[in-house]
Order: C-alpha cells, then structure tokens, then sequence
C-alpha cells in the first residue's frame, strides 16, 4: 500500500511541474532552444541513448558502485529519456521506485516510451521546475544527477532541496564533466569539482565517497552533514 501510495504521489507531480531547462550534455553543441535543449530535439535524444555513449559514460559500473539495494527509491534528475532511469529501475527492481526528473515535457515523452518498450513499471516520470525537481520530502536513498548540475540556477538552493528529498543516510550523487574534458558544455559553463564541493558545503552537505573511474567525469556521494 505504501509504494502504491508512493507511486500515486509521483504521478500527481507530474501534473505539477513546468518546462524551463533541460535534461543532460550532449557531447556536441548547437542551436538550442528557449530550455537549453539542442533545437533538433529528436537527434539529441538519440544522442543521449546511443550505445556508443557507454564507452565513457560508463553507465552500468556507475550504477552497480551506487550499492543500491531491492526496494529501494532512487532519483535520477535529468533523466533525459531513460538512460540512467531504467538501469536505476532493474537495480531496485519492481518493490523499488525510481523518480525519474526532467524539465522537459517532450524528452518525458521519450522517457514514458522507453519505460514502456522496457516493461519498467517503477519508473515515475517527474516534470519538475527548473528551481526545483518537485520531490517528495524524504522519499530518497539514492539521489543521481548526471551531466545537470551546472544548469541549475540556484545551485546552492537546488542541493539544498535535493538534500531534503534524501532519506536518513540516504546520499546524493553528482557526476559532470572536468574543466579538461574533450567532450560536454564548454569550459566556461561547467563546474569544477572543487566549485560543487564548496557549493555541497554550503548546502550542508559533505563528501561520503568519491569514484574515479570516468574518463572525462569526476563522480562524488554526498550525505548530510
């Protein structure tokens, strides 16, 4: 009862949110469109979902270090249309959730398909705000945000909010692209490693681990303090 009633509490955030920002990086950039998403929506999306992303994106060793447990409730926001969502949503398998964010009504679209093409029925699409992913209070173990930090607005505020959505012990998880790296935003819109340590820092929230295992990326857990 309580995971249905979970579920239900998801779907009734989707009604909530607007469109403002957009989910992940794509190794390119052109023309964007009034939420930072490349204009051509339907290559970007491809893009996101490319195999050949696996090569440094590492997808399934980044999940697997997560250590989530069966049953647990993950967060993926970002979500683009699925790429870490659904490997979220075997790992928890179907006594899990996964809340799956995005700012994006048309990459959701993308996303319900590939969860339906999966089978995936603990996938809750989330339309969020760009200042706020719209995330039950103490709902998450595990809170992932992929190749999205630096589009926050607020980035100090936004983690604050992230930290409230985590569960006691529960740890958020940042991955984006170095200042050095030969693909994702230009260097001068990206956040370095130590510019989101001293943000986390002022959201209250401190380092629990770190992996060092991408090539182009740098990936830290975060707790609260």
């Amino acid at each position: 009862m309580m995971r249905i009633l979970a579920f239900l509490g998801g779907m009734l955030l989707v009604l909530l949110g607007s469109r403002l920002l957009r989910a992940q990086e794509p190794p390119a950039h052109g023309h964007r469109d009034g939420h930072g998403n490349p204009q051509d929506l339907d290559a970007y999306i491809a893009r996101l979902m490319d195999p050949a992303r696996d090569e440094w994106q590492k997808p399934d060793q980044l999940v697997r270090a997560l250590q989530l447990k069966e049953g647990q409730v993950a967060c993926d926001v970002g979500a683009g249309p699925g790429y870490f969502a659904l490997r979220l949503a075997r790992t928890v398998g179907s006594a899990g959730l996964v809340y799956a964010v995005d700012v994006e009504p048309r990459i959701l679209d993308a996303l319900r398909q590939n969860v339906s093409k999966a089978g995936a029925q603990n996938v809750v699409p989330v339309l969020a705000h760009a200042d706020d992913p719209l995330l039950p209070k103490g709902a998450c173990d595990v809170i992932l945000v992929v190749n999205t930090y630096h589009h926050f607005p607020d980035r100090v505020a936004y983690l604050r909010r992230l930290a409230r959505s985590l569960r006691a012990g529960g740890r958020l998880v940042n991955v984006d692209f170095t200042k050095a790296a030969p693909i994702g935003p230009p260097a001068e819109e990206r956040v370095s490693r130590e510019e989101f340590l001293r943000d986390a820092g002022s959201a209250g929230l401190k380092m629990a681990a770190e992996h060092t295992f991408l090539p182009y990326q740098y990936a830290v857990e975060l707790r609260a303090r």
